[in-house]
């Protein structure tokens, strides 16, 4: 459930991010592949590696929660029976878990050419980046 919550929020951070700053989603990405590569230490033929793949498992979660949110607002409508109701709260787990597998999917992909430690050092430097984004945007208020 925490895991839930945090991909929730880094799409959130994401998305309140892009729209303060005003940044495209190309710029966003660079500033993270500048920060990803320097605090996990990536050589330049790893990063070359790593951020297509990176960027291609962004997307793919994205659309996930997409269709997620998408739900969630459909059990907005009025009217809608237990049973759709049942749908919407299945339909939106699945897609967590579609986004859960995707990321195992894609670890896997990415132990073909970086060590473990490195995995976990680019899983920390991202968090880390996303964290000082909400200490960036909770600063500009």
């Amino acid at each position: 459930m925490k895991r839930i919550l945090y991909t929730l929020l880094i799409l959130l951070c994401t998305g309140l991010s892009l729209s303060a700053q005003k940044l495209s989603k190309e710029e966003f990405r660079k500033r993270q592949e500048a920060f990803i590569t320097q605090k996990a230490e990536l050589t330049p033929q790893e990063a070359e590696r790593f951020f297509p793949l990176y960027f291609e498992l962004e997307d793919k979660k994205a659309a996930c929660n997409k269709k997620a949110w998408e739900k969630i607002r459909k059990g907005k409508e009025e009217n809608l029976t237990d049973a759709e109701y049942n749908d919407i709260v299945e339909d939106v787990i699945k897609l967590r878990i579609k986004g859960n597998e995707l990321e195992l999917e894609y670890v896997r992909k990415f132990k073909e050419f970086l060590p473990s430690k490195k995995i976990y050092n680019i899983q920390r430097a991202e968090m880390r980046f996303h964290r000082e984004l909400l200490k960036n945007q909770k600063n500009r208020k």
